[in-house]
């Protein structure tokens, strides 16, 4: 079952292509936009999310597929959180980069400051 009522059905066993497409409403760094959930092709919710994360992210959190070890994305779960199914592929398609030179210039400062 997917969480938060998005729908009552379980994914029945076998291969299944979910999707989360977000369109970032940019640019500039921190926007928000529209993120899209399709299991099978078919959209199971949407939703605007207001802001996104600006520039770094803390130092304790990492990039997990098929677990979650540290900030829980929801309350739904409790962590470490492991996946017990198998996840045949995943693929990232990170669009173009949509800062502007004023942010790229921003974001060195900023980068050089963190480092003095």
């Amino acid at each position: 079952m997917l969480g938060h009522g998005l729908t009552a059905e379980a994914l029945k066993p076998g291969a299944h292509t979910i999707v989360f497409d977000f369109k970032y409403a940019g640019p500039g760094p921190g926007k928000g936009g529209e993120g899209v959930l399709t299991v099978d092709g078919k959209e199971i919710a949407r939703k605007k999310i207001p802001h996104t994360i600006p520039l770094l992210m803390s130092i304790d959190e990492t990039f997990d597929v098929g677990s979650d070890t540290r900030t829980a994305v929801s309350n739904d779960y409790k962590l470490p959180f492991q996946f017990t199914g198998t996840i045949d592929k995943l693929t990232f398609n990170l669009g173009p980069e949509q800062l502007t030179d004023t942010d790229r210039k921003a974001i060195a400062d900023k980068l050089a400051r963190a480092r003095d």
